[in-house]
């Protein structure tokens, strides 16, 4: 980094911005996911059969379509149709802004695989709470909050923990519609430089060392959700 920080303009400072960013996003992403993979998971387990269907429809494509090619067709499509839409109503066109257009686009993506990590969680849920929780007269609501969640919770960190990472790593996808994060500012500064190898090499020391300090903070929120259930050495 003392290298890149004598660089004009000062990129190293730049990669930096780029890399709180990158995080700013893949945090936002993450937790619209979540939100979508809950109310997607409840959905396909407890829904009608037209709430089902929806979310079928929903995990298989997004599933399907690669990340890329749903992004820029969320980013420049969506934004066509938000515009088209305010023009409906009499309203003046408008620039989305990046930050937000990249949360809202790679959370579409990250709530597909939410719910389906979430929904393989409940089913993991002995189903003698919940059978209880319904005897005593919980509501739909209650029971998801008091009994659903809080019991799915040791079953779903792998697999969210694993979207975190992937939401991380998806950032630099945003870079396709030239949003400024991380890859951006390091294929521009790279590029005003030529030293490629330099800041492709130091991009790709930032996110080994976020993915270092996610796994450490993830290793502990397990440990504290697994507490009171046998350990995986017990269950061996």
């Amino acid at each position: 980094m003392a290298l890149l920080s004598l660089s004009p303009p000062g990129w190293g400072a730049n990669l930096l911005i780029g890399l709180l960013k990158s995080i700013e996003i893949a945090a936002g992403a993450f937790g619209l996911g979540l939100l979508i993979g809950i109310c997607g998971a409840y959905g396909k387990l407890y829904g009608g059969p037209v709430v089902r269907d929806l979310f079928e429809v929903y995990t298989t494509v997004v599933r399907a379509v690669p990340e890329l090619v749903l992004i820029l067709l969320l980013y420049y499509a969506g934004t066509d149709l938000v515009n088209q839409l305010l023009a409906l109503f009499g309203h003046a066109p408008v620039d989305i802004n990046g930050l937000v257009a990249g949360i809202g686009v790679l959370g579409v993506v990250q709530g597909a695989y939410s719910t389906e990590v979430l929904r393989g969680a409940i089913l993991a849920i002995p189903q003698g709470q919940i059978e209880a929780a319904r005897a005593y007269g919980m509501p739909p609501r209650l029971l998801l909050r008091r009994i659903t969640l809080p019991a799915m919770l040791p079953y779903a960190i792998p697999g969210l923990a694993n979207l975190w990472l992937i939401a991380t790593k998806d950032t630099a996808l945003l870079a396709i519609v030239g949003f400024s994060e991380l890859t951006q500012t390091t294929r521009l500064a790279a590029g005003a430089t030529k030293a490629y190898l330099t800041f492709f090499v130091a991009a790709g020391i930032l996110y080994l060392a976020l993915t270092l300090v996610s796994n450490f903070f993830i290793a502990r929120i397990e440990r504290r959700a697994r507490r009171g259930m046998p350990s995986l050495k017990d269950a061996h």
